[in-house]
């Protein structure tokens, strides 16, 4: 009796369901489209690549001598910014792992707009201050692996360069001022 009445209120509760319309898909927003996100991109060959300050700009360049760089570290405001130069999705955001010298760090990587222009490309580029002891990964005698998700890996040559640029940076900072006497 008790299973015969709940499955009669159950039959009516589905009952009670107002019936399909026509214009259901007007009523419900619809979502744009996602699109997929670019197809990875192959490890580079670095045999011949080295670090390089550049003339213009007060970045250190990694790459090939005479082509396009694959790696920079540049100091500004006190950040340290580092830039991956290989095509990002707009909007995407990741980790940059570091793996050398005795080190594994991760650092946040963001796709960044590559100028002004809108139609300027979309980077692997993050920051981070720059007397953070994180990138010590950057600055021993070894070679560092530097990877991103779908952007490779890529193998930095060692170099006594990143860590002279890093400790640079981080020198330009202010130094911290003592706090003020106790006036009583």
């Amino acid at each position: 009796m008790v299973r015969t009445s709940a499955l009669f209120l159950l039959y009516l509760l589905a009952a009670c369901k107002p019936p399909a319309s026509q214009d259901y898909a007007a009523r419900a927003q619809m979502s744009p489209e996602r699109t997929a996100p670019g197809a990875p991109v192959d490890s580079p060959d670095v045999e011949g690549a080295t670090w390089a300050p550049s003339p213009s700009s007060g970045r250190l360049l990694y790459g090939k001598p005479g082509e396009a760089p694959f790696f920079s570290l540049a100091c500004e405001n006190g950040n340290f910014v580092y830039t991956r130069y290989v095509a990002a999705d707009r909007g995407a955001k990741a980790v940059l792992a570091l793996i050398g010298n005795g080190h594994v760090e991760r650092l946040w990587i963001d796709a960044e707009q590559d100028g002004t222009d809108e139609n300027s490309a979309y980077l692997w580029r993050g920051q981070i201050v720059a007397s953070d002891p994180r990138l010590d990964v950057l600055t021993g005698p070894r070679r560092v692996e530097a990877t991103v998700p779908g952007a490779g890996s890529l193998i930095l040559n060692a170099s006594s360069a990143p860590g002279e640029f890093i400790t640079r940076c981080a020198g330009l900072l202010p130094q911290p001022q003592d706090p003020p006497g106790d006036p009583a």
